[in-house]
């Protein structure tokens, strides 16, 4: 690595600005952190722990010729558990060609020291100092290695949210980027591939997302599905009394149409009411004998919906998009084919959206849930 290693270990400090002496486990332990950028493989930090042990010292000098080692390649093996000698010479020489360590050969080639009472005065055998020296540069790699995995964490997390929010909102189209960024996010990609996912999601929900926005006004032109008990119509009964003129009492409005109508509306909804039990059994064996009129239905749904695992903001979301009546007897045909829905919070969420584009009707739910037998295997 012509940056890191070939240039800065092994060059002189001729000023002596890192003289001085570190501790030889945070070294290593920053060397690990920045292995990929002086191009260190794990077996060869095995090999320069192996020789780390055999310095006596914690501190280590940075001070040429004043950390030399001389193991033997036998004691070296012994203490990486077996490994092969070629697989060992191969590691040296990658450490001494990066300059992490530096060789003092002895005239015959051999590692041996020679001492005078308890000093060394001759070593010879690998220098461990330029580990000190370049420490400064060492302890930098570390820290940017750990900022720049702290930002493939961070745009790691981003490409999975935007993907999941693809996933709720979108439908068969957006299939093959769903599974691109599923791919990517299993391997172990750079910092660029994962902006250029995340500036792709981004870009794709933003093209979905103005069509949505702009059926929203619709919704207060739709037709309201719920029982004329829940709207609270008005209904005004005008008397009059005896001595009002007979032009007046003509112009009264008559109630009775009115009823009339409020009982035409109760009797559809009531058997709409009947039809979704018909289809749906399942409800009732949460809710046995509970389910009279759609106000118990929509509060059973409200009940079921956390069970499911459909949260309340989408819930609110529904009712206002479809409408009580339509949200309940979504939820409810949900509950019967629960084993097969994968998420319902995104199924009802994309329904909603259906509903806000003209594009939606329980009917067709109905229907095919009757078609499977259920409401007949209710009824038997």
């Amino acid at each position: 690595m012509e940056q890191a290693s070939q240039i800065a270990f092994g060059r002189q400090d001729l000023c002596g600005q890192l003289a001085g002496t570190h501790d030889k486990w945070d070294l290593l332990a920053a060397l690990t952190h920045a292995a990929a950028e002086f191009e260190l493989s794990h077996r060869s930090l095995g090999v320069l722990k192996a020789l780390l042990t055999f310095f006596p010292e914690r501190a280590l000098p940075a001070e040429p010729d004043s950390a030399i080692v001389f193991p033997s390649n036998r004691k070296l093996m012994e203490r990486l558990n077996g490994m092969p000698e070629s697989t060992l010479r191969r590691h040296l020489a990658a450490l001494t060609r990066i300059g992490i360590v530096s060789r003092k050969n002895s005239p015959n080639c051999k590692r041996y020291a020679r001492r005078s009472g308890d000093d060394t005065r001759l070593a010879f055998g690998f220098d461990l100092s330029p580990l000190a020296r370049h420490a400064g540069q060492i302890f930098d790699a570390a820290l940017d290695a750990r900022a720049r995995a702290e930002r493939l964490a961070m745009l790691r997390d981003q490409v999975a949210v935007l993907r999941q929010a693809l996933l709720d909102a979108a439908d068969e189209a957006a299939a093959p980027l769903l599974e691109a960024a599923r791919k990517l996010l299993r391997r172990k990609p750079c910092e660029l591939g994962l902006t250029a996912m995340a500036k792709t999601l981004e870009a794709e929900i933003a093209s979905r997302t103005p069509a949505e926005t702009h059926q929203a006004p619709a919704l207060s032109a739709r037709k309201m599905s719920a029982p004329v008990s829940q709207n609270e119509r008005h209904i005004q009964d005008s008397v009059k009394k005896d001595s009002d003129s007979e032009q007046a009492q003509t112009k009264a409005p008559c109630p009775q149409p009115i009823t009339t109508e409020a009982q035409d509306s109760d009797a559809e909804n009531t058997g709409d009411l009947v039809k979704v039990l018909r289809a749906c059994p399942e409800v009732q064996t949460y809710y046995p004998g509970a389910l009279r009129s759609w106000q118990d239905a929509d509060r059973i749904a409200e009940t079921l919906s956390p069970m499911m695992g459909i949260e309340m903001p989408v819930l609110s979301d529904a009712r206002a998009a479809m409408g009580r009546k339509d949200a309940a007897t979504v939820v409810i045909c949900m509950l019967e084919k629960l084993g097969s829905i994968r998420s319902p919070g995104a199924y009802l969420r994309r329904l909603a959206q259906k509903a806000r584009a003209g594009q939606f009707s329980t009917a067709p739910m109905l229907n095919a849930l009757l078609q499977t037998g259920n409401g007949v295997h209710h009824r038997a």
